[in-house]
């Protein structure tokens, strides 16, 4: 789910929020790690646990029910921010 979060997040990030999400993505070296701090499982380690994970906890909440049944296409990263 985190390519969905970033097609609905990261054109209206900071350069800052920019920089923790990429850091969260790419240096935990397990995956399930991510999913588990955003689904509350478990809590993330202090460094991870910023504006970004609140972001990623309230999209993995999904309080209106969206169906994800699938990835979003890729064209989305090359479209201007609304």
């Amino acid at each position: 789910f985190p390519s969905l979060f970033a097609k609905e997040n990261l054109a209206h990030m900071s350069e800052e929020q920019l920089n923790r999400y990429d850091r969260l993505i790419n240096e935990p070296s397990n995956d399930w790690d991510i999913y588990y701090w955003a689904t509350e499982v478990k809590p993330p380690p202090a460094e991870f646990d910023t504006d970004v994970m609140a972001m990623l906890r309230e999209f993995a909440r999904n309080r209106n029910r969206e169906q994800r049944l699938r990835q979003p296409d890729l064209e989305y990263l090359f479209e201007p921010p609304r």
